[in-house]
């Protein structure tokens, strides 16, 4: 697989992602559905802590890339929903340190919401991944 990063502007880089990706010859590509703070028997986890949330998220993210058979380094697209951007901002850094730990910079949207599908739920993400 190859990735060509497209930035006409340079400060996107900066924040940890791309403004676009031209990927070619990849061979599978999976979709992941919206990860939240979920423990693994289906229960909301961390009520009112976006800092745990954020964790727990990440964490069931690169769960089901693990079980794919990838990692965080095939991530091509990350959005990222939440109930309050200001909230989540401080702990961006999370992410932003695992993702360039794995070098990769994915396109991202960062979107806030009114409420998640399960009350209490305050971030959830979603990707695209190829290899």
């Amino acid at each position: 697989m190859e990735r060509v990063a497209v930035n006409p502007v340079p400060w996107s880089k900066e924040l940890g992602f791309n403004q676009g990706e031209i990927v070619s010859g990849h061979t599978r590509t999976l979709y992941i559905s919206g990860q939240t703070a979920m423990s693994e028997d289906g229960r909301p986890q961390h009520e009112g802590d976006v800092a745990a949330q954020w964790r727990l998220a990440i964490d069931n993210l690169e769960a089901v890339l693990g079980e794919a058979g990838m990692s965080l380094a095939h991530l091509v697209r990350l959005n990222v929903y939440t109930t309050d951007v200001d909230l989540l901002l401080p702990h961006y850094g999370l992410l932003a340190a695992r993702l360039g730990a794995a070098g990769v910079a994915p396109t991202s949207t960062m979107l806030e919401v009114r409420r998640l599908a399960l009350p209490g739920q305050l971030v959830e993400l979603e990707g695209t991944a190829v290899s």
